[in-house]
């Protein structure tokens, strides 16, 4: 989907001040924000800012005082996978 908005000049030029790429800058706010409130998963936010790595996106998150959402449930699975993959 493409989106188009309108800016005032004003806003425009303040953008322009605080962002080189206002494009970009207002794609990277949507996806901080949608990663804070659920609505996009880390793996949407990577194909949404064109991120080849999940790394990436955990880099982009914490350059913004966002954390990757990290459970006890993630831990397990991640400690059982080492698990198994240390007694191949």
């Amino acid at each position: 989907m493409q989106v188009t908005i309108d800016l005032p000049e004003d806003v425009a030029k303040g953008l322009q001040a605080k962002w080189d790429d206002v494009e970009r800058g207002v794609l990277e706010t949507i996806a901080l924000e949608g990663y804070r409130s659920g609505s996009l998963t880390t793996e949407q936010v990577r194909r949404m800012l064109r991120y080849g790595t999940r790394m990436q996106v955990d880099e982009f998150l914490k350059r913004n005082d966002v954390y990757l959402e990290y459970t006890e449930d993630d831990f397990a699975h991640d400690a059982e996978t080492s698990r198994r993959l240390k007694a191949k």
